[in-house]
């Protein structure tokens, strides 16, 4: 197995056990408080690997083999016999309402979880790529809107978008309506101007990372110079001495026209040495750094871990900016999740939106490598995630359960157990047959 699976599979593991602990421990944190006896804390599944427990009539901490999942187990009478000391300990007995809250803390705590995180790497601040407009797509709707070759993005509707990153994902948030979308732009003579973009053309745009092309605004020229940007730490071109600001002259003799050639050059070459000549401040001289492999649908390319030198910007906020940011994107977040969901149980979106084990473990160890900024968005992208799919009403999900409570609510009874243990079962299957989906739809990634 070689190393960069390793660290994608280490990192992959460092994400569930943060984002599985985030969730338990809002179930946990919520039944404490609310009196509910919790015999067991446990992270993972399977046989124990760690064990803590302070007395016996305490909480159990538990760390399990199988780190895809947890969970919190109350005194409850359904489960096992409770000693009529500890009756008013019991999950069951409690009011409904303390009840709800128990079960909904879960999800509460990965969507409290993805504001922290977010509130913190904008406070910290995020580099992007200035999201200044290269050319526009005739007869597009970026084109009909009036978008010309030099805009720079400021605000789309009400969102800031001054890097790319900000302004892709603002046109997402604001996907799906019929309203004209008012994007606010500083022009290349520096005056502040708006585009109006036509709500019927932009409701029929995808709801994905497409939008910005769909819409007909290019946001990098189609020849970017041989100039090395950033450089991940660790990577290749980090120990062969490459650094940002080099220029890149020739591979193995053989002159290098733009920025793309070099990367067609540098994939062709995986495990191959190639001879690099550089201009670092004038001065000329010659490295040697070997690509390493990597798979992309089913071919292996070479990488070296470099980027392009571009425009770049960094965003920072105050504490109290950086809040309301992070409550904004999570809101937003999840709400195209939701929106999401809803359109692939009506046929309206495609099942390749499902990402399964091995594009997340991709996404994290990609992250991390990036920077911790970029592997914190992904914690708190996931963190959403996870925490909008538990509220779905499925049995043995969260959601389900409170469904179970809102019927209970509703007619006055709980839910017969001979009818939960029916909807279980049938939920088991439903979770199972998303699974493979999802993992299907992984392997169809890998392999193409």
């Amino acid at each position: 197995m070689s190393l960069p699976l390793l660290q994608d599979i280490g990192y992959f593991l460092i994400a569930l056990a943060i984002l599985i602990t985030v969730h338990e421990l809002g179930h946990f944190l919520v039944a404490r408080w609310l009196g509910v006896g919790v015999l067991r804390f446990s992270i993972g599944f399977g046989r124990p690997l760690l064990r803590y427990q302070r007395r016996a009539d305490t909480t159990e901490y538990v760390l399990s083999v199988l780190p895809l999942g947890g969970y919190v187990k109350m005194v409850d009478e359904r489960e096992e016999a409770v000693a009529p000391a500890q009756l008013h300990l019991a999950f069951n007995r409690q009011r409904l309402w303390r009840r709800a809250a128990i079960v909904a803390a879960g999800p509460a705590f990965n969507l409290l979880f993805a504001i922290l995180a977010y509130w913190l790497v904008f406070m910290a601040g995020e580099t992007g790529l200035r999201a200044v407009v290269v050319s526009v797509v005739p007869h597009s709707p970026a084109a009909q809107a009036g978008f010309r070759e030099g805009d720079q993005l400021l605000r789309v509707a009400a969102r800031d978008a001054t890097i790319w990153e900000q302004a892709v994902f603002a046109f997402m948030a604001e996907s799906g309506r019929s309203q004209d979308l008012r994007v606010t732009v500083r022009d290349a003579a520096g005056r502040e101007q708006e585009r109006l973009i036509d709500g019927e053309r932009f409701a029929a745009l995808p709801e994905d990372a497409s939008i910005v092309k769909r819409l007909g605004l290019n946001p990098r020229p189609l020849h970017l110079p041989a100039i090395v940007g950033d450089v991940i730490p660790g990577e290749p071109a980090q120990r062969a001495g490459l650094q940002s600001g080099d220029r890149l002259l020739a591979g193995d003799g053989e002159p290098i026209r733009d920025w793309s050639h070099f990367v067609e050059m540098v994939q062709a070459r995986p495990g191959q040495e190639l001879r690099l000549a550089v201009e670092r401040s004038g001065a000329p001289f010659v490295i040697r750094l070997t690509p390493r492999a990597y798979q992309k649908s089913g071919a292996t390319l070479g990488r070296i871990g470099a980027g392009v030198m571009m425009d770049r910007l960094e965003v920072r906020y105050g504490p109290l900016a950086a809040l309301g940011q992070a409550w904004d994107q999570t809101w937003d977040i999840s709400r195209l999740t939701v929106r999401m969901i809803g359109k692939m149980l009506v046929g309206r979106a495609s099942v390749e939106n499902l990402s399964g084990p091995i594009t997340m473990a991709k996404a994290a160890g990609e992250t991390a490598s990036t920077g911790w900024d970029s592997f914190v968005k992904f914690l708190a992208v996931v963190s959403i995630s996870l925490g909008v799919l538990n509220l779905v009403p499925i049995p043995i999900l969260d959601g389900g359960h409170l469904l179970y409570f809102f019927i209970e609510w509703i007619k006055g009874s709980p839910v017969s157990e001979a009818i939960q243990l029916q909807a279980q079962k049938v939920g088991i299957v439903l979770i199972a047959a998303l699974m493979g989906l999802a993992f299907y739809e992984d392997l169809a990634r890998v392999f193409g």
